[in-house]
């Protein structure tokens, strides 16, 4: 009788010592555990949430660095799950087959971050070394007229487009660096020609010539009436009043998933200070022509140039022009989209 209480007194002192082991070989706990924690609640603070648009925070801001590594996103970062951020995830996912939603899941992330670098302490915080000249001060040719022709197409240079590097192309640069974050050098190294680049399209012989150019002809829609005549190929927007150009501005458009409707609409609706219902983002001097898309101020169009794209819309990214023009726009007036 004796020997069997021995035997299960040992049984009892070998569980609590693998029990005081247990407990000091045991992970740490999660963040926000402790007395008083349910089961539910230390589920939830270790489960992934998802990021999507609209979202806040640093790890945005390394999404967007490992998608830049991959060509999906611009070198400058930011905490903001912006339509960009988006739009990288989106190109993404569709690479790997999947539902292209934009929203990064656990296994969206977990597969970005297998075909990246963790991103450098520079390429968080937007710091960069000045790369090696490819323009600088003195020098002449083409590629000096091209960068000075794509700088007037943004408002960075002005007078004549002459092929020579002298101090209005040094100043013109210096102010398009300092404007996006890249190294102030006066000097046009890789980093900002790519951005240059992006930013606006390839000069035609009159602007690289300063050749007074008439345009290409209206659409013969656009000759009666108070048109928004918004030509596809040129990329421009000429608001036309009884067959005369009143102004000419740059203008975007939807991408292939989501592309610009052409035909003849008019304009039913404006709303100074929209947000789109759909997307969650500002759409100022919105200018709705055909259901939900509209002409309208786009600041990722300023920022960025041609390097994106909308949800269908016009984009338009001079803040000036788009504002006077909706002040003078009536419902009822044309809106004409086509090819020239």
């Amino acid at each position: 009788m004796s020997r069997r209480v021995s035997r299960h007194g040992a049984v009892t002192t070998l569980i609590a010592v693998l029990a005081m082991l247990s407990a000091l070989v045991a992970p740490a706990a999660v963040a926000g555990t402790g007395p008083g924690t349910s089961t539910q609640q230390v589920r939830t603070a270790s489960t992934f949430v998802p990021m999507r648009l609209g979202d806040w925070g640093w790890r945005v801001r390394v999404l967007q660095s490992r998608l830049h590594q991959l060509g999906l996103h611009s070198e400058i970062v930011h905490n903001r799950f912006d339509a960009e951020t988006r739009a990288g995830v989106v190109a993404f996912e569709r690479s790997r087959g999947w539902k292209a939603d934009g929203v990064v899941g656990e296994r969206t992330l977990r597969a970005i971050v297998a075909v990246t670098e963790k991103p450098t302490y520079e390429a968080l915080n937007n710091i960069y070394t000045p790369g090696e000249p490819i323009l600088q001060r003195g020098d002449r040719g083409r590629l000096v007229r091209n960068v000075q022709a794509r700088l007037k197409q943004i408002g960075w240079f002005s007078g004549l487009v002459t092929g020579y590097y002298g101090r209005p192309t040094v100043r013109a640069v210096r102010g398009f660096q300092a404007k996006r974050a890249i190294p102030v050098t006066g000097k046009v190294d890789r980093r900002t020609l790519d951005r240059l680049r992006a930013m606006t399209r390839q000069p035609t012989r009159a602007e690289l010539f300063n050749i007074v150019a008439t345009g290409t002809p209206l659409d013969r829609r656009c000759r009666t009436g108070r048109v928004m005549c918004i030509d596809k190929t040129s990329r421009s927007l000429r608001w036309v009043v009884d067959g005369v150009v009143i102004k000419t501005v740059d203008v975007r458009f939807g991408s292939e998933a989501t592309p610009t409707r052409e035909g003849a609409f008019a304009v039913f609706s404006k709303s100074r200070d929209h947000v789109s219902s759909l997307y969650h983002t500002s759409m100022p001097f919105a200018m709705f022509f055909s259901g939900g898309q509209a002409v309208h101020y786009s600041p990722d169009f300023a920022a960025n140039g041609y390097n994106g794209s909308s949800h269908g819309c016009v984009n338009v990214r001079d803040y000036v022009t788009i504002a006077w023009l909706f002040d003078r726009v009536h419902i009822g007036d044309k809106v004409i989209v086509y090819r020239s």
